[in-house]
């Protein structure tokens, strides 16, 4: 029988990334796992948009990120059900990186992760965070596509 005891949740605090998180819930209500929900500073995107998209952080930048990420996972974690064990935790790095390094350090048997969707040229000069972690996780890995992204053939 396949033992599920903590499942990892990333979160770019997006609407999209929210679609993981009844999964994961559910999962962990009826594996009584432990959910990990990561958010993770992309210090690329930092470092190329981030002062112009914040002026206000000023010099504080990474902090006030930092500091924005495990406020909205404390409000994440205060949504979900009080039987489900909720750990949160904000990284500095790579997403696809971090989360596989997370999910390696503490032994993580379940990522649940949503994808954005993108495709053609999008797809190809962005990537695809989900994608690379699909690549390099050290477990199983559930993607989770945005009910309502629709799909249509190219």
């Amino acid at each position: 029988m396949i033992s599920i005891r903590s499942i990892l949740v990333p979160l770019d605090l997006s609407e999209y990334a929210a679609h993981a998180l009844p999964y994961a819930r559910e999962l962990a209500t009826t594996f009584g796992a432990t959910l990990h929900l990561l958010h993770v500073v992309d210090t690329q995107w930092v470092a190329g948009a981030g002062g112009t998209a914040f002026p206000e952080y000023g010099d504080n930048l990474m902090q006030r990120f930092e500091d924005d990420g495990l406020k909205a996972l404390t409000q994440v974690a205060a949504s979900l059900p009080q039987e489900v064990p909720v750990t949160t935790a904000v990284r500095i790095g790579p997403p696809h990186v971090q989360v596989v390094q997370y999910a390696r350090e503490l032994d993580v048997d379940l990522i649940v992760i949503a994808t954005h969707g993108r495709s053609g040229l999008r797809h190809a000069l962005i990537g695809s965070v989900a994608e690379k972690i699909v690549q390099m996780a050290p477990c199983p890995v559930l993607s989770m596509k945005n009910p309502e992204h629709e799909f249509v053939m190219p």
